[in-house]
């Protein structure tokens, strides 16, 4: 009998266990793979709901949690303290392909251990623009990985203008897609019982520290927290990741604690997120949630700032300055009718492509010996 090949996934936050649970799933519910579940991060602080107690419940087999962090340590520091742990976990495991996604900086740690010690690594949504610090530990990403599993073609191109080859880059969309269209997100009502939401009508706010602006942090802030109250609309509000300057973005919450106008949570459930975002008037803030998701779901997107901007083209996403004034005017003179727009993310078929790739022979025999593939210059001008 042929052994299992064996998987890991890493996860470090709630918006990434959303994304890559589809694959998981696919893994898991195969008998030619044995999946293993590598959960820290944001997961484990109690500030942010300890949402690694979720991923225990979904998956009770082979998970393994590791503190990593506390609720001030910097980033650096995280990063090595992940590559510590993770380094003894695959040790001790001994996993054929390690999974990651996106930007964090545990998914760079992940990476580099499964680099370092010749394990091949598949990199989900590469080739994406991300703002801030993230925009450079993707790429690094990028290039300690050996598979990449991309959303579009778009992001397809900027990898191999890194130098990856085309042939280990595959175009399967994003994962997150399968379940936002599936038939099994739970209804409005379900969610409004869940969390204990009264509201008819809502929209959502998440805000994100900018690392590159962290001296204009409570500015942009107190700003965005002094327009929305403003605005006299109903928000459901959401903790932002544990970056540097987080806990700034959060003292500022308490401005909003005895407003009927608002409900504050530390973390959802992706799932239930969703729901809520599809069926709410609008999101504002930085999330990349604005960007991706609320794309999916035709919902405008107020983003304040720097964080994602030029990252969609999409005319549902407006731009506006963390300045009170201008956010308030934003908000009251948010189109009504909102554009129809191309979806260019996927089709909610991730999870097959994914699996597909996983069982084709030639994936396993992809070489974890990486060289950089130039770029032909197919034009006449090359030296003008």
């Amino acid at each position: 009998m042929t052994e299992k090949k064996k998987i890991v996934f890493l996860t470090s936050t709630r918006a990434d266990f959303g994304k890559l649970k589809p694959l998981i799933n696919a893994v898991r519910e195969s008998d030619i793979f044995e999946s293993y579940i590598f959960v820290t991060g944001m997961h484990t602080l109690s500030k942010y709901g300890s949402t690694y107690d979720e991923v225990e419940k979904i998956y009770s087999k082979n998970v393994f949690v590791y503190m990593n962090q506390t609720s001030s340590t910097d980033l650096d520091i995280i990063l090595a303290n992940t590559i510590t742990g993770f380094s003894n976990f695959i040790k001790e495991i001994k996993p054929d392909l390690i999974i990651i996604h996106g930007d964090r900086v545990e998914a760079l740690a992940g990476t580099t251990v499964g680099s370092l010690n010749n394990i091949l690594v598949g990199h989900i949504e590469g080739g994406e623009l991300s703002g801030n610090i993230d925009e450079l530990m993707r790429h690094a990403i990028t290039k300690l990985a050996h598979i990449h599993f991309v959303a579009n073609s778009k992001a397809k191109k900027r990898l191999t203008q890194m130098g990856e080859s085309k042939d280990n880059i595959f175009v399967i969309g994003s994962p997150e897609i399968d379940i936002m269209k599936s038939k099994n997100l739970p209804t409005l009502s379900q969610v409004k019982d869940r969390y204990d939401i009264e509201f008819n009508s809502f929209s959502i706010f998440i805000f994100h520290p900018l690392s590159t602006e962290s001296d204009n942090i409570f500015s942009q802030i107190h700003d965005t927290v002094s327009a929305i109250i403003s605005s006299e609309k109903n928000y459901v509000v959401i903790y932002p990741n544990n970056d540097k300057g987080s806990q700034i973005i959060i003292n500022e919450f308490e401005r909003l604690k005895n407003n009927s106008h608002f409900k504050i949570f530390p973390s959802l459930r992706f799932e239930y997120y969703l729901t809520l975002l599809k069926n709410s008037n609008f999101i504002i803030g930085n999330s990349s949630s604005g960007i991706r998701e609320a794309e999916i779901f035709g919902i405008s997107a107020i983003n304040i700032g720097n964080r994602q901007k030029n990252r969609s083209s999409n005319k549902n996403i407006i731009h506006v300055e963390p300045n009170e004034e201008k956010i308030l005017q934003v908000i009251h003179n948010l189109p009504k009718q909102k554009v129809s727009i191309k979806n260019t993310f996927g089709d909610g078929k991730s999870k097959e492509r994914f699996f597909k790739i996983l069982k084709n022979k030639n994936t396993w025999n992809i070489s974890i010996e990486k060289q950089f593939i130039d770029v032909i210059e197919t034009t006449n001008n090359i030296n003008k």
